[in-house]
Order: C-alpha cells, then sequence, then structure tokens
C-alpha cells in the first residue's frame, strides 16, 4: 500500500459538443448590442449539442483518454456529477461505465447539487482515496445548460464534460485539507421536473452567488486555511465568465483587499479562456477554468490555487490546490484546443432546430439522426431505453 500523504487530481481531460453557435450570431438575430455579451457576461460563443450528444457521450468522450493513458484497474469507483440528468432513478455514471469497459467491481454513482456538484464528487473521492490510497475514484462533471429560446438566459447556455482521475500521489493538483463550506436554501435557480429548461432570477443568483462567497471564505478561514495574499491564481464557478471577476472582487472587498483592476485581471485571466468560448458546463465550469489556467500559466509548481465552488440553491465551497512538481508534463493542452477547435459552427435557425430537438415521450423506437463525430453517440430510445454506441 501507498504511504502517499497527498491525494488530489492524478490527470483531468475535457470534451465538447460538436457545434457551436457565436455569439455574434445570436446577437444579429435579436438585435442585442454584441458588447452586452462579448464585454457585459464574458462569452463569446457557446457549445451546442448535437442530436446525439448528451451529458452520457460527453462524459465518455472526456473520461476515455484518461483509461487510454492510466488503464482502469485500479478504478474501483465512478462518481458522476450533473444537474442534466437524463434518468430519475438510474445514474448516467453507468452508462459510462458501459461504453468505457471498466471492471463489474466497480461502485457509481449520481451526484446532484446544481453546479456544486463536482466539487462534492471530488472531495468524497479523495476519502475514498484517502481510505485505500492504492485505489483510484473517476470523477465526471457533465452537464448541458439549456434554458428558453429567447431568455435572458439563453446567452448563458453551453455543455461540455470535464473526467478527472482522483488518486494519492496525484501528478497534476494536490488538493488540501481545509474547506469551506457554506449553504442555504435559495431559489435562484431551479428546474423542477416536469421542465425540460431551467428557471433562473438572475439578480437573486447573482446575489446568492456573492453572499456564498463570502460565506465559504469565513469558513474557510475558521478552518485554518491560507490568507488570501498566499494565492497564485483562483478559479471560480463561471455561469459567464464575468462573474468570476465580480466575485473574486467580492472576496477581496469582503476580506479587506483593495480590489486593483490589474490584481483581478492576474488572478482571474486565465482561468476563463476555455469558459468564454464553451459557455456555462454547470458542473464542469470550475474544472473547465483550472484546465484553461494550468494550460496557459507560467510555471505554478507548489504555487496555491484557490477554488470556489458555487451551486444555486445554494451550496458553495472553497478550498485550495497546489500544483505538483513536474505537472505541465501531464497536461493536455493540444487536445484542449483541439477539443474546442473541432466544433462546427451553426447559423442560428440551424441552433434553435437543436434546442427543440427531444425524443417523444411515447418510449418507442426513434433513432436519432447522426450528427456527432465524436467518439459515442446516442443511437436512440427503443422501450423507454437509452441505447449509446461507442464509433
Amino acid at each position: 500500500m501507498s504511504n502517499a500523504a497527498s491525494f488530489g487530481i492524478h490527470d483531468l481531460s475535457f470534451a465538447t459538443t460538436e457545434y457551436v453557435l457565436s455569439h455574434a450570431a445570436l446577437a444579429e438575430y435579436n438585435g442585442t448590442e454584441i458588447g452586452k455579451y462579448h464585454i457585459g457576461i464574458g462569452q463569446r460563443s457557446m457549445s451546442v449539442c448535437a442530436a446525439d450528444e448528451d451529458i452520457v457521450t460527453l462524459g465518455a468522450a472526456a473520461a476515455a483518454p484518461i483509461i487510454a493513458r492510466h488503464g482502469s484497474e485500479r478504478i474501483r469507483t465512478v462518481v458522476f456529477a450533473t444537474e442534466s440528468s437524463i434518468d430519475q432513478a438510474k445514474s448516467a455514471g453507468i452508462y459510462v461505465h458501459s461504453l468505457l469497459g471498466l471492471q463489474s467491481a466497480c461502485r457509481v454513482v449520481e451526484l446532484k447539487q446544481a453546479c456544486y456538484g463536482a466539487t462534492a464528487a471530488l472531495q468524497f473521492a479523495i476519502g475514498l482515496v484517502r481510505r485505500d490510497p492504492d485505489q483510484q475514484v473517476l470523477v465526471i462533471a457533465s452537464d448541458v445548460s439549456k434554458y428558453e429560446l429567447d431568455s435572458p438566459g439563453e446567452a448563458t447556455q453551453g455543455a461540455a464534460a470535464v473526467a478527472m482521475l482522483v488518486s494519492a500521489d496525484p501528478a497534476l493538483v494536490c488538493i488540501e485539507n481545509a474547506s469551506g463550506l457554506f449553504t442555504a436554501d435559495v431559489m435562484d435557480f431551479w428546474r423542477p421536473n416536469y421542465r425540460t429548461t431551467a428557471l433562473v432570477d438572475g439578480q437573486e443568483s447573482v446575489e446568492a452567488y456573492l453572499q456564498a462567497v463570502a460565506g465559504s471564505w469565513k469558513d474557510y478561514g475558521e478552518q485554518g486555511g491560507r490568507t488570501l495574499d498566499e494565492f497564485a491564481a483562483f478559479c471560480y464557478h463561471q455561469p459567464f465568465t464575468k462573474m468570476a471577476y465580480k466575485a473574486h472582487r467580492h472576496l477581496l472587498d469582503h476580506a479587506g483587499h483593495s480590489a486593483d483592476q490589474a490584481d483581478i485581471e492576474h488572478a482571474i485571466g486565465q482561468t476563463v479562456a476555455y469558459n468564454t468560448s464553451i459557455g456555462n458546463s454547470y458542473t464542469a465550469s470550475v474544472y473547465l477554468a483550472l484546465a484553461a489556467l494550468l494550460d496557459q500559466a507560467d510555471d505554478l509548481t507548489d504555487r496555491p490555487i484557490g477554488f470556489l465552488s458555487y451551486g444555486s440553491g445554494s451550496v458553495a465551497e472553497f478550498f485550495a490546490g497546489t500544483a505538483v512538481p513536474g505537472y505541465r508534463e501531464h497536461l493536455r493542452t493540444a487536445a484542449n484546443l483541439a477539443a474546442i477547435a473541432r466544433r462546427k459552427p451553426v447559423d442560428h435557425a440551424r441552433y434553435r432546430e437543436l434546442h427543440e430537438w427531444s425524443f417523444p415521450a411515447d418510449g418507442g423506437d426513434h433513432p436519432t439522426p447522426q450528427q456527432t463525430t465524436g467518439p459515442f453517440r446516442l443511437a436512440g430510445v427503443s422501450g423507454h431505453k437509452r441505447i449509446y454506441q461507442a464509433r
């Protein structure tokens, strides 16, 4: 058994969709000044699912490179975090387990708490690995952010999946013990069972997020966490990228620090590159921020990174991680850039068709059109059962 004292993220890979809609195309359609999107919310485009893509195909595509690099013999747990669940009972992770050919001696569960779920999965995974450091846990965060057409939230849609291999002696980021927590009962964002699109009170959601930033930071300090000056950068949940800037400014104000714009840009600027192009990926977004930071920053070895994970409703957690020596040798920068670049642009009319596409609710035989060129696809439904294929 390993005698390792460190635990965290050993590998990280992400996947996004077949299609992309530019915010310029959205603005042209609805008459919005493009600066409202490019500057106001900090978004330039959003990933759009093909008819045969969903959280399972994205999650499996994100995880497959991890399995190819490390094998699966040590993976005895898969935790699938999502708020875009496809079934009220069966975990989406079981489909991924099957598509990846993982061993049967494996526990698979699905976690839900809005955009916070992936951080819960990461912390639970670390607990399991601490119990048995010879085991590894596959954490998958996969979501499709979807709002009603022509609604205020439409411009903040997106879709992606991040897969993380959690282990002892991690090769990327060691997660530290101290953790600040905050929970409050807030109706800022929710999706009842009878709806396919979320409901959101935009102003309430921003206020709830900022309240959670202050609350989780306060608890982090009380748990013996680091001081604000120690951190090299901060990865925030990004429902839109300007929210990260707003949140960090609020944290600085709350902690009694000057909110100099240059300092804020230094702390946040390299974390937004992927989210500004992909859009809101809910549970995955804070870890897309981490991927962007690691891919772009100068050497972060042994330097602390702050994480603020927020999920509406609401739950938040502030914690820290340090990039471990040699982490840059294990990055997937080229693959990450390729995942974004491979998306095919669609015009606004085509986007609306894809947005409104769904299976009939009769549970009959309904194949999906073959659209994705990714490694996995949703082939259709038959007898109320979803059918997935590896390409």
